[in-house]
């Protein structure tokens, strides 16, 4: 029978092994087992046909102990508490390694946005603002997009707080409209930073960049964005999929085309697009492709146990949070394949996110070259240090990673006398 996935236990065993490498005895880190807050609530709608659907949400704060919370609020109809206690804890490292003073935060609401329409999409959003207003603000936690939410629900979510707030309060979420307090470059900067990542991993490993081999499993913003930047830097992206299917092309796909060919229609994938010499492949068949690099950009546990002996990519680079569990890293690790692991290949995204709040703070805005300036120096520099312990403790590149993370909260928590 297989392993049931249980994703904050499989956090807690990486960051048992990255503290014991460290050295830590278990009192020194035991705070990181266990989030701070865990808060459930229950969101009554009233639904266009006039009856009242309740639907529960999550938020879970982790650790606090090097600023405020932060992290994304997620609609989907697999949100439970363990996904999110384990996305919040992922927060928290990802925040640190980046050496962003932020803690981590999660949240989300139990619902299949598919049968919501607009107005009850809003009235679900401001329900769930209103019940996390006494929880939440600029300098206690700050949500931003996530899975199935995007600009129009953080600028609803804004709105509703401010009203509670008794004045407009914009630092309140990230990942806004620009209009509303948004920053420029935020949209792609998850993306932007995969594929710095994968420029960095490339030169470490001396593999051709420009040129290279890439799938990419997901084609939302996180990987649409991912394998747009990197066509643009010429790397042949030769397999995309979305919920609907994947394509294939040997020679490349043309995602200037792709990218235009979605967006021109609301509701178009994959499935309706087609090219001279297309192959169409089964979406679960992305992560098999033989290529140089595989960029999982979908949900979590996608690549599993059963998965991982068939992986032919050379480099796995995490885009999407926890698309690897830990019994796959292990035979992914005897195998040679080389992960650089999603605390540190997604984290564009909260790094332009922190960009907007300070902005927001300072009601002044940064021009979007500016933001892409700090961003790269950030993950470059955040890349550096993960690569240089993994490579002087002998471990493996995410343990390298949540080595540098442990001990930056460990640090601050001793330092601020809370062990």
């Amino acid at each position: 029978m297989a392993k049931k996935y249980k994703p904050y236990d499989e956090i807690l065993e990486i960051v048992d092994l990255a503290a014991g490498i460290l050295g830590f005895e278990e009192n020194d880190y035991i705070r990181l087992r266990n989030p701070e807050r865990e808060l459930k609530v229950f969101i009554p709608v009233e639904m266009d046909d006039g009856s009242i659907e309740v639907f529960e949400g999550y938020r879970v704060q982790h650790s606090g102990v090097r600023g405020p919370y932060k992290g994304g609020f997620r609609y989907h109809p697999d949100v439970s508490m363990n996904e999110t206690k384990a996305l919040a804890a992922e927060m928290s490292f990802k925040c640190a390694l980046v050496n962003l003073p932020f803690g981590g935060a999660k949240g989300g609401v139990k619902v299949d946005i598919a049968k919501l329409s607009k107005r009850e999409l809003e009235k679900l959003t401001r329900g769930y603002a209103t019940l996390l207003f006494p929880v939440v603000g600029p300098d206690i936690d700050i949500p931003a997009p996530d899975v199935n939410t995007n600009a129009e629900i953080m600028g609803w979510f804004m709105d509703a707080y401010s009203t509670l707030n008794g004045k407009l309060t914009p630092g309140v979420v990230t990942g806004k409209p620009i209009e509303l307090g948004g920053s420029l470059g935020r949209g792609e900067a998850t993306g932007c930073g995969v594929m710095l990542m994968v420029r960095e991993i490339c030169k470490r490993l001396d593999m051709p960049f420009e040129g290279a081999r890439i799938a990419v499993q997901g084609c939302g913003n996180v990987g649409g964005n991912t394998a747009r930047l990197l066509h643009e830097q010429g790397c042949k992206i030769v397999a995309l999929c979305d919920i609907s299917g994947g394509v294939y092309l040997d020679e490349g796909l043309d995602m200037e085309e792709i990218t235009e060919f979605l967006s021109e229609k609301q509701g178009r994938t994959l499935k309706d697009y087609n090219a001279p010499g297309l192959v169409r492949i089964p979406a679960e068949e992305i992560l098999l492709q033989d290529v140089d690099v595989l960029i999982p950009a979908a949900l979590e546990n996608q690549i599993t146990a059963e998965v991982a002996p068939h992986i032919k990519a050379k480099v796995i680079v995490e885009g999407a949070n926890g698309p690897t569990t830990r019994e796959a890293d292990a035979i992914l690790w005897e195998k040679g394949v080389l992960i650089v692991p999603d605390i540190l290949a997604n984290s564009g995204g909260i790094t332009v996110s922190y960009f907007e709040w300070v902005q927001n703070l300072q009601s002044y805005s940064w021009e979007e070259e500016v933001v892409k300036q700090r961003l790269e120096y950030i993950m470059v520099r955040a890349f550096s240090e993960a690569w240089n312990c993994a490579v002087r403790m002998d471990t493996s590149f995410r343990l390298g990673a949540y080595m540098v993370a442990v001990k930056r909260i460990v640090t601050a928590a001793k330092m601020r006398g809370l062990n």
